[in-house]
């Protein structure tokens, strides 16, 4: 069978058992779908490469690992990481991302970061004020485990083997937390947004 043919989750095995060439084909196979989107969010050819290339090497990082278990879900997986670096991005530069307003006029063009900066501060205050008083309202076992994922970005087998108990039940008690955090947002009226 011709290697083009292959499934994403066969290929995946492939290369976690060390046929490099597989990694190969699945990065030609999807290249222009991932860098499509990265380019869409940071409008930037050279940013989009930089994106593009770590999100690989964080790929092949997690597979090599052994982390990688999304059930042939490959694509959406490197999306996700996609994102997320592109989030980092922003992150670490500090500054908003452009907004796409179809080549009409935005105001974000004309005001400067600075314009924007004191505002974002206060809102940023704001929000993560309310966020700190849904958390205090969560039972002891969710905040626990949502206070290590979210501020101390610890992985959940870091917060399973600190807490004594299974991941599955740390997921749980994250997921809980967040349905949880929607309730009395909804309860209060607390407007979240950034």
């Amino acid at each position: 069978m011709r290697k083009e043919l292959i499934s994403d989750a066969t290929l995946v095995s492939h290369y976690i058992n060390g046929d490099e060439s597989s990694l190969e084909i699945l990065i030609k196979r999807h290249k222009q779908k991932i860098y499509s989107f990265i380019y869409s969010k940071v409008f930037d050819r050279d940013v989009a490469e930089d994106v593009f290339q770590d999100t690989f090497i964080k790929v092949i990082k997690t597979l090599k690992r052994g982390n990688y278990n999304e059930e042939g879900k490959f694509l959406p997986w490197v999306m996700r990481i996609a994102h997320n670096l592109v989030i980092d991005h922003f992150r670490k530069n500090n500054r908003m991302p452009k907004f796409d307003n179809g080549g009409e006029f935005s105001i974000f063009s004309v005001l400067s970061d600075n314009a924007l900066n004191a505002e974002k501060t206060l809102i940023k205050s704001q929000v993560e004020h309310d966020v700190r008083r849904v958390i205090e309202e969560l039972p002891d076992d969710q905040k626990e485990v949502l206070v290590m994922r979210m501020y101390n970005d610890m992985s959940f087998k870091e917060i399973s083997e600190k807490t004594g108990v299974s991941i599955n039940t740390a997921l749980g008690r994250m997921r809980y937390a967040l349905i949880n955090m929607r309730k009395i947002i909804d309860k209060h009226n607390i407007i979240l947004t950034n």
